[in-house]
């Protein structure tokens, strides 16, 4: 069986998921076209050897549906032999588009496969595919439906993380990826979104607020006190964990993940298919598993899956130099951190979603690469990267450098 190894990572900046972002005008089809362009000609690679591109979009509808990085290779101008697919585990789907093609080529079905993703946030609004878990009582019920920030609220009020704490996660979560633009980090991998006459749209993450403070958070009113309180899924997390008297809202739009624009994509290949194209490779992918966790504290995934992954790979917490984790909300990585012990100088080191946003199908895709870039900076070894995921499950990857 082959290796499945790591020759490019790109994305596109993140544009604010509002009407009056940046690439609002920009459809997700030209995002995630973009991306493939740079795969490209930053590798100068035939298209037509192109086994597969899959990319994960959460909300595959209107404009964003009927596999959209088929749609997206025509506006490339790739060639027509490189098929696609659209796939879908929510905030994973990045993430598993990677794992997926990695698993492709290790079984030696396929030599060159682009995966990644793509969300346009401010143009197909999140939920509109729709879904029994969230509008079917016969599937919610069972599966201990909750919105996600209640959630977060509860693994908060559980795991005893107070107002603060969330908060000076999200301050740090600021400074960092503050700290990473100002040194230029993701120059490497991130590439410009442009339009038809080749002028810059946007070049830089746009969500980041770098003078946020702890005093500027405390003046936001936690946003998930009302479908808590008066919409009964404070009683839903209560029925579920009757060790507890309530639930503390602690999460609001600051210490939570932005709402953005976005794609990415990495080029994965077979040792032999590198080397006939001149390839250079980064990491390997060592391994990936994923798990369904308790779906009313939904968001601790990360920790469930982090166990299983380690256990099958063989290994110990001790191994990995790096950890990625997406900021979904604070509370979810201060759980994860709290679960391991994990040193906070090793995990999302330069920000995270929190200050820089989670474009859903394209995120685990975007992290993916930013961590391979630490790697390559710190001349670190292995990194862990992984995600929660609505409905409660969990994805990780372990990459090593090569």
């Amino acid at each position: 069986m082959a290796d499945a190894y790591v020759y490019d990572a790109v994305r596109t900046p993140r544009g604010r998921g509002k009407k009056d972002g940046s690439l609002h005008e920009v459809p997700a089809v030209r995002l995630g076209a973009k991306v493939l362009e740079a795969v490209r000609d930053r590798n100068n690679l035939d298209t037509a050897q192109v086994d597969d591109i899959i990319f994960g979009c959460v909300d595959p509808v209107g404009e964003a549906g009927s596999v959209i990085p088929r749609s997206a290779a025509f506006e490339a101008g790739y060639d027509f032999k490189a098929p696609g697919m659209q796939i879908s585990r929510f905030c994973a789907s990045g993430l598993d588009a990677i794992n997926l093609g990695a698993a492709k080529i290790v079984a030696g079905s396929d030599d060159i496969v682009i995966a990644g993703g793509v969300e346009s946030m401010s143009r197909v609004g999140m939920g509109m595919s729709g879904g029994a878990w969230f509008m079917d009582p016969s599937v919610g019920l069972p599966g201990w439906f909750m919105p996600q920030g209640v959630s977060a609220d509860l693994i908060a009020t559980k795991y005893g993380f107070s107002r603060d704490d969330v908060d000076a996660y999200a301050v740090e979560s600021q400074k960092r990826a503050a700290k990473a633009w100002e040194q230029g980090r993701f120059k490497d991998s991130v590439v410009p979104v442009t339009d038809q006459n080749g002028a810059v749209i946007l070049d830089r993450d746009e969500h980041m607020r770098p003078s946020t403070d702890m005093q500027s958070l405390a003046s936001l009113n936690a946003s998930f006190v009302m479908p808590g309180e008066m919409g009964g899924f404070d009683a839903v997390a209560v029925q579920r964990y009757p060790e507890l008297e309530g639930v503390n809202h602690v999460h609001h739009a600051g210490n939570s993940s932005g709402i953005v624009d976005g794609a990415a994509a990495v080029l994965l290949g077979s040792k032999k298919a590198g080397k006939a194209m001149d390839l250079k490779p980064r990491a390997r992918i060592k391994a990936f598993a994923n798990i369904g966790s308790e779906p009313a504290m939904m968001l601790t995934g990360p920790v469930d899956v982090t166990e299983k992954l380690l256990k099958r790979a063989g290994m110990k917490l001790s191994d990995i130099d790096i950890f990625e984790l997406n900021e979904a909300f604070a509370s979810v990585v201060l759980r994860y951190m709290q679960a391991f012990d994990i040193d906070p100088d090793d995990i999302n080191v330069n920000g995270g979603a929190i200050a820089m946003g989670h474009p859903l199908g394209a995120t685990g895709a975007m992290i993916f690469g930013t961590v391979l870039d630490e790697m390559e900076r710190r001349d670190l070894n292995t990194a862990l990267v992984t995600l929660c995921i609505g409905a409660g499950m969990g994805t990780a990857t372990i990459i090593e450098r090569v």
